[in-house]
């Protein structure tokens, strides 16, 4: 039986993983629900998405929908759940889930900073140009630094020369 997702959404209470998909088999649109049980405020979402796409009854059903989003889902029950409204929780999962260039990523623990990797990851993949793409070019060459004189390094400079050489 294939299945390709279509929509992947939340329930809060009770806490509910909500798929929409279609049964290439038969071409029907369906829904599925798998509910987490004991899923709490404190339950640690890595591990709750691993057991959930690695489960007999619903690894078929997520098999193509990376494990991020349903952690991304997942996390978002849990903030529900911490009593914050959909709109802070929205943002939340949003600013833990992006990057900042101006970020000082030397200071975070491994956890955090495994995140912010799959994070950059992601967004490399979305955003990466393949042979095959319309927009594709071979060798792009991009100048950068246009504003004012070029600023001397004195290493480089061609005119002087090295009586050691």
């Amino acid at each position: 039986m294939s299945i390709t997702p279509k929509k992947c959404g939340v329930r809060v209470d009770p806490p509910t993983l909500i798929l929409t998909y279609v049964n290439e088999g038969t071409g029907k649109k369906r829904q599925r629900s798998m509910p987490i049980r004991n899923f709490t405020k404190r339950s640690g979402v890595t591990r709750v998405a691993e057991d959930l796409c690695t489960n007999p009854r619903h690894k078929k059903y997520l098999e193509n929908i990376k494990q991020s989003q349903v952690e991304k889902l997942l996390q978002i029950i849990q903030e529900r759940l911490k009593g914050l409204s959909m709109d802070e929780t929205l943002e939340k999962v949003k600013g833990e889930r992006s990057i900042d260039p101006e970020e000082d990523l030397n200071g975070l623990d491994d956890d955090a900073l495994n995140k912010k990797k799959e994070v950059m990851d992601e967004t490399f993949e979305k955003n990466r140009k393949k042979p095959g793409d319309n927009d594709f070019e071979y060798e792009v060459e991009v100048d950068f630094d246009k504003e004012g004189p070029p600023i001397e390094s004195g290493w480089d400079s061609e005119n002087d020369s090295d009586p050691m050489f």
